[in-house]
């Protein structure tokens, strides 16, 4: 529906008006649904050609004057007719103040009425006054009536602790006088979740199982169960749900994304295949279908299914970039090089510059690939630094480190003050073992960042592993600790620091921090000698093999075994 159309359904003319015969009500707008008429009192000559002149803005789309006029007469006449009006047009034009003013009005001139209520609990909400937006709330729940307490939960996702924790004890508060209101307790789940206490949420929705066919609790209980690494529980949950709501789209959806995350990709793909026969217009369903398809290898399907998105003038560059993966993958370069030539400005379009500029520069066509790169940042200047980044990347991925070397000097030189320019030299430096270089990029970056965690770690971590300056690196990796302590990089520099140290008690113990949170084969290698070496070599060799499984190429994997076992084998 066109704007000025769908607006204009919002002034419908005045019902009651004393010199107008009544007329029925329209609905103010589209997505406002049906609206019940609505009766206006007896209003004041001034008010009523206030109003009057409201409705000819609406239909000459001076949208400004009418919401102007309604809400000053919201204000002063205090009608819940007049007010109601004003807040549905405000709500429409997105005018947040308006909007809150004119709830707030209508909402006091018609206590019974639960949409008014609703309106108002909803507004304060937004304008993050969650206190009051839930005494509001409260009288829908009194009066039976369709509560949003989802919405203040989600809407209270960003906001600071202090005020979560208001909220959440206003939602104990009703829950003591409502204990199964379903809405309440799947608000409640909501904010815990938002809190970082999945368990909680968890037993919350099991101990009040989701009634009469509500969809949103069971599909929040499946996502925490895939969040808590239970995500096996998470299928008959959602297949039992299906057999209640065998329509529901969103169960269906959920279903088959929960088989992609356990790997069950045959079964995800035949989900995926039925969702898209049912619903044929959705293309985001077809586009899921085709990366179902490529994550199976089954590269006719996903090339037919990425095709009729390109003819549906849907996800198109989406559709290029992943051709060209499946080109790359039939080791059909030029093809895959047409593929990502196709894939224009947007989200997809870095990512396809990447795959071009490598596939040039392996193919021995380097000059060509810092051609097109350089002539993509004259078009693109707002992307000049990420394509630099790319051309570096692209050579050092071929073990042109020189060549990516030119290209960051070069960077450096036409955009000086960018740290993540300093941070990818100071990362080649340390490949190409230019530690004196490594060591004054990353050292230019704290100057300028003192507590830039990334860059004090990479400094500690490469002192430790590559210097005996353990002293040193080890302060530079206690500082990015206090920084960010969960993060698995630093945990593993502070293991293994700490093994330099031959404090192995501490090591092992940061290392296994650091494995839990992220399994990957470089911690994994340094667990595992950190084990060997504190006599544990059962459990280095079971590391190690684990680490093998998921990464057999891993070469510091081999070193490490090779060096410690004599064999590259286990």
């Amino acid at each position: 529906m066109n704007r000025p159309y769908a607006l204009l359904l919002a002034f419908a003319l005045l019902q009651g008006c004393q010199s107008l015969a009544p007329q029925k009500a329209e609905p103010p707008v589209a997505e406002a649904g049906k609206a019940e008429p609505v009766v206006y009192g007896s209003f004041k000559q001034d008010t009523l050609y206030s109003l009057l002149v409201a409705e000819l803005a609406g239909q000459r789309n001076r949208f400004d004057i009418a919401l102007a006029n309604y809400t000053d007469q919201a204000e002063k006449t205090q009608d819940p007719g007049v007010s109601e009006r004003a807040y549905r047009i405000a709500e429409y034009l997105g005018a947040d103040e308006p909007a809150l003013d004119s709830a707030l009005i209508w909402a006091r001139n018609d206590p019974q009425n639960l949409d008014a209520q609703r309106a108002a609990a909803i507004q304060l909400a937004r304008a993050g006054r969650y206190d009051d937006s839930m005494t509001y709330m409260e009288k829908v729940l009194q009066g039976q009536g369709d509560t949003h307490f989802d919405f203040l939960a989600l809407s209270a996702a960003e906001t600071d602790q202090s005020t979560r924790d208001g909220l959440m004890q206003s939602f104990d508060r009703l829950l003591v006088k409502y204990p199964d209101n379903s809405q309440l307790v799947f608000g409640k789940a909501l904010l815990l979740n938002q809190d970082g206490k999945a368990e909680e949420a968890l037993e919350l929705l099991e101990s009040h199982p989701a009634q009469n066919g509500e969809i949103a609790p069971t599909l929040l209980r499946a996502r925490l169960l895939q969040a808590l690494d239970r995500g096996p529980e998470a299928l008959p949950l959602l297949r039992g749900a299906i057999r209640d709501n065998p329509d529901d789209k969103r169960l269906r959806l959920t279903y088959a994304r929960t088989l992609v995350e356990q790997d069950r990709i045959a079964d995800a793909k035949a989900e995926f295949i039925s969702l898209v026969q049912q619903y044929p217009d959705d293309d985001e369903l077809r586009y899921s279908l085709a990366l179902v398809c490529l994550e199976n290898k089954d590269w006719d399907e996903a090339e037919s299914y990425l095709r009729e998105l390109i003819e549906r003038d849907s996800n198109v560059d989406a559709a290029h970039l992943n051709l060209g993966r499946i080109a790359e993958e039939r080791h059909d370069p030029a093809g895959a090089l047409r593929e990502y030539a196709l894939v224009g400005p947007g989200p997809d379009y870095l990512p396809a510059q990447l795959r071009q500029s490598d596939i040039l520069i392996a193919n021995g066509r380097g000059t060509e690939a810092s051609r097109q790169l350089a002539e993509a940042r004259e078009a693109q200047p707002e992307l000049a630094i990420q394509l630099y980044l790319i051309e570096s990347e692209s050579y050092s991925n071929n073990n042109k480190d020189a060549q990516a070397n030119q290209v960051l000097q070069q960077a450096i030189q036409r955009y000086p003050d960018d740290l993540n320019l300093l941070y990818t030299r100071a990362m080649l430096a340390e490949k190409r073992d230019d530690l004196p270089q490594m060591e004054k990029d990353l050292r230019a970056i704290i100057a300028r960042e003192p507590e830039n965690a990334m860059a004090l770690n990479a400094l500690g971590y490469t002192l430790a592993d590559r210097t005996t300056r353990y002293a040193e690196a080890k302060a530079l990796i206690e500082k990015a600790y206090q920084l960010t302590p969960d993060d698995p990089a630093i945990l593993d520099s502070m293991g293994w620091v700490a093994y330099r140290l031959g404090n192995l008690e501490e090591a092992e113990r940061y290392l296994r921090q650091a494995l839990e949170r992220f399994p990957d084969h470089e911690v994994a290698a340094h667990l595992g000698e950190v084990l060997w070496a504190n006599g544990k070599r059962r459990e280095a060799r079971q590391v190690w093999a684990k680490a093998f499984e998921a990464q057999p190429d891993s070469p510091i994997l081999r070193k490490t075994v090779l060096r410690l076992t004599g064999s590259e084998t286990l």
